[in-house]
């Protein structure tokens, strides 16, 4: 198991060190302007910099912590609202049209009109964050409740079980595969959303540190940005998310433990 998981490994960075060993090879070569495209060492010291003077982590802290606001809120929402929809065929029928319409918009598009309504900062990202989330989670909800045969529903109620435990031991659990995936799926949205907000609706974070540097041609500074933010959210998707969103189909008896 353990020289399973470290050839798993080896192999899911090899392209990531084939594409350091051609930055570091072809850029030299070509003799590329540093306002171009910089020197894979100036993006390194551009890095230590940052951890020393403690701007990096600064802006690392205020992102994730913009993604997992919008994210619960988001959660705290679209999670009752899509049990709603799968068990009401009135509610469901109402809400799929605006659904589908507001679905095309989560995200990014609703930048300028966050920060005329919420400023710059804080509440406007947040809001994108919780665009980008609500609308998958809530479908997906919706979606596993749906897929819930409905003999098993009224197997349980014949048993006596009532709406909370209806609610907590038969749509829930049944809905989780689904959710963790829209969970999964609106966060990588909703990474997206992040920094492009941070372009413009903050004064700290990632995407605003890659906006600055790009005023200032350092073009070290914009690429250490993309590969921070790149590595974050693998290190998120491929520690926790991908994980929970395993554990969640074993234990419901989607797949087969290997």
């Amino acid at each position: 198991m353990a020289r399973h998981s470290l050839s798993s490994a080896l192999w899911f960075c090899a392209p990531f060190a084939v594409l350091l060993i051609l930055w570091a090879v072809l850029v030299p070569y070509f003799n590329v302007s540093p306002r171009l495209f910089p020197h894979i060492t100036s993006v390194v010291q551009a890095g230590i910099e940052g951890i020393q003077d403690g701007s990096l982590f600064q802006h690392i802290g205020v992102s994730l912590l913009r993604v997992v606001v919008g994210t619960v809120l988001a959660l705290l929402v679209a999670i009752p609202l899509g049990v709603a929809m799968g068990v009401s065929p009135v509610v469901s029928s109402f809400l799929t049209p605006p659904f589908r319409f507001f679905s095309v918009l989560a995200g990014i598009a609703w930048i300028p009109i966050a920060t005329l309504w919420f400023g710059y900062g804080f509440g406007a990202i947040t809001f994108v964050i919780f665009n980008a989330v609500f609308f998958i989670v809530t479908y997906n909800t919706l979606l596993g409740v749906s897929t819930i045969p409905l003999h098993v529903r009224n197997a349980a109620a014949s048993l006596g079980a009532g709406p909370w435990a209806m609610l907590t031991e038969v749509l829930l659990p049944g809905a989780l595969p689904n959710i963790v995936t829209g969970v999964r799926t609106g966060l990588g949205f909703a990474w997206r959303g992040l920094i492009a907000a941070e372009m413009i609706a903050t004064n700290v974070g990632l995407g605003y540190m890659l906006f600055v540097a790009r005023d200032f041609y350092k073009t070290e500074v914009i690429v250490l940005g993309m590969i921070v933010i790149g590595v974050l959210w693998l290190l998120l998707d491929r520690l926790l998310l991908a994980p929970i969103e395993r554990a969640t189909i074993e234990r419901w008896g989607m797949v087969q433990r290997a």
